[in-house]
């Protein structure tokens, strides 16, 4: 399945005034208290120092890997040190023999598109047209009140239809009111005739630059877009409130942690949406770390006074910015160096020339942001080097630059990343979820470049780990699975699909932990149990490095998560 990047969904306009009474508001006084606003009031919440002794603790550092038997916790949330001699006094918390490991940091998701997922028709899973659009009845008959009804999830590959969905195919089931549903990848999306006439988009509407209108043999839209040509639907659809943003955080953090995970890297967000994590962040409700990518337009609107290395003991970070150079493959819209095999009139639909990508990736950098850009295609990812190689010749930022996916590179582009110490930020799931049709869509050649991380590994390239969630599953463990064994959770296909590319456990391991902490520039306070570190940690029922018989690293469960030495979820004894 192609499962790369979320677009971003409609956001109130605030201007730059707004915003920055805002932070103030949020920033004044701030200070961590998760444990108190997670609603958890067992043991390990007070403030002072904790041992969390009997775990059979991992950790991965600059110098290798390290097992621990106790983690002693100081007063101020951070690591004191592991199998300490003399406790000093502190509260013993008895882990009972479990795994302990480090907070896990997902490199590239969509932050609060998760928690708006929980108010919408969710199609992911659906295996057929039929199934969907039955999905699509009952959800519509159990919200009358809305005047929308959106959704997202569906995937044309998995239902074989051999062709997006259409107007007509929405109109069947829900023909008196706007309907808009996105695929899977963020990438596409269908509306039905309401909603066309809603947008005003007719016959003569033109097709946008890096998008796609699809049309009918009358030149007529069918009711799918694709890539740019969302935005003529997009902007037509109802704004959340402040509120909305907030309560979609909230709903967001609490999947993220339960999973195991205590930091992510938001892939695109606004202006609005920063305002709101800054407040979260200053009241204490924030209980996940968020190293925020600015949205181009928010970068625009806001400048370099949105720049923080840290608020409120770093739960907020904010020092990059996310552009975009391609589209997705499932809908052929990455930008591709030779025409696609399985649509050979079509090589990709690149979002911005060349001219322009470099400008802006001058911009970001002038102002000494972190520059993230998604890139997709072969044509895509070869772009974005050109265009980091020439700007970091004119402007030393110190910031490690980034590329959003790295999904297919020409194989000689490949030791450019390592040349100019460019991240690669990969989501191992997608290799899984992508085997069904990547091949088909760039052929047994360029597969050679795609998804290969143990090439980029062996070359000394970083790769920090991600799931690009809600497109796939925010659980890590589903990553570790995917890195390892190059399957599905099925064990599918057998013996992994080019399994030459997989990762070790350890090197997927880090990868969602170390140094997804160095993409973020938080290696000194994130990522591994170190002395001074944050003690971010969750303690599972089981080893994703080497699980028991019988049992895969996907079925891993989060027992307990702790960010900043307080307990902010619980899920299962130990």
């Amino acid at each position: 399945m192609c499962q790369e990047c979320c677009r971003p969904s409609p956001q109130p306009r605030i201007s730059r005034a707004q915003f920055l009474k805002l932070v103030g508001l949020a920033t004044a006084g701030a200070a961590f208290t998760a444990g108190c606003a997670s609603g958890d009031t067992g043991a390990g919440q007070s403030g002072g120092r904790k041992l969390i002794d009997n775990v059979r603790g991992f950790t991965l550092t600059a110098d290798g890997p390290r097992e621990f038997g106790s983690l002693l916790v100081e007063a101020d949330g951070r690591v004191g040190g592991l199998d300490v001699g003399s406790a000093g006094g502190a509260e013993r918390i008895d882990g009972r023999g479990r795994v302990l490991i480090p907070g896990l940091h997902d490199a590239h998701g969509h932050f609060g598109q998760l928690g708006a997922n929980v108010s919408q028709l969710n199609l992911a899973g659906t295996k057929s047209l039929q199934e969907a659009m039955q999905a699509l009845k009952t959800f519509a008959a159990q919200h009358p009140e809305r005047q929308w009804i959106l959704g997202r999830g569906w995937n044309d590959v998995i239902w074989g239809l051999g062709r997006l969905p259409s107007a007509a195919d929405l109109d069947a089931v829900v023909p008196d009111r706007p309907v808009w549903l996105v695929r899977v990848d963020g990438h596409a999306g269908v509306a039905n005739s309401a909603a066309l006439r809603q947008a005003g988009i007719t016959r003569d509407t033109p097709t946008p630059s890096g998008g796609d209108i699809v049309r009918g043999a009358d030149g007529a839209p069918t009711g799918a877009f694709v890539d740019a040509a969302q935005d003529l639907v997009e902007q037509h659809l109802p704004k959340p409130t402040v509120d909305d943003l907030k309560q979609n955080f909230l709903a967001a953090q609490r999947k993220l942690n339960e999973v195991g995970l205590t930091s992510v890297s938001d892939a695109g967000t606004s202006a609005a949406e920063l305002a709101v994590l800054h407040q979260l962040a200053g009241s204490g409700e924030l209980t996940i770390r968020t190293n925020s990518f600015l949205t181009y337009d928010a970068f625009r609107e806001l400048g370099a006074k949105a720049r923080t290395d840290s608020v409120a003991g770093d739960m907020l970070r904010v020092r990059t910015v996310k552009l975009y150079i391609d589209g997705a493959l499932g809908s052929h819209g990455a930008a591709m160096l030779q025409p696609y095999e399985d649509d050979p009139g079509n090589s990709g639909l690149p979002q911005l020339d060349a001219a322009e990508l470099r400008n802006r990736v001058s911009q970001v950098m002038r102002d000494g942001f972190q520059v993230a850009t998604h890139a997709i295609g072969d044509a895509g990812n070869r772009m974005v080097l050109d265009a980091y190689e020439a700007a970091a010749a004119e402007s030393a930022s110190g910031m490690r630059h980034r590329i959003e996916h790295a999904q297919v590179l020409a194989v000689e582009d490949i030791p450019r990343l390592r040349a100019h110490g460019i991240i690669a930020s990969m989501q191992p799931v997608h290799a899984t979820d992508d085997m069904n049709m990547a091949e088909k869509r760039v052929g047994h050649r360029r597969i050679a470049g795609a998804y290969a991380w143990r090439t980029m590994l062996d070359q000394g390239i970083t790769i920090a780990s991600g799931s690009d969630f809600p497109v796939s599953s925010e659980n890590p463990f589903d990553g570790l699975h995917a890195a390892v064994t190059r399957t599905d959770r099925d064990g599918q296909p057998v013996g992994g699909w080019y399994p030459d590319q997989a990762m070790s456990p350890h090197e997927a391991l880090r990868s969602f932990t170390l140094d997804a902490a160095f993409a973020a520039h938080q290696e000194r306070v994130l990522g591994s149990l170190e002395p001074g570190k944050w003690a971010d940690f969750v303690i599972l029922d089981q080893d994703p490095l080497e699980p028991p018989p019988g049992r895969a690293r996907w079925q891993t469960k989060t027992l307990q998560t702790w960010v900043a030495g307080r307990r902010v979820g619980e899920y299962g004894s130990l």
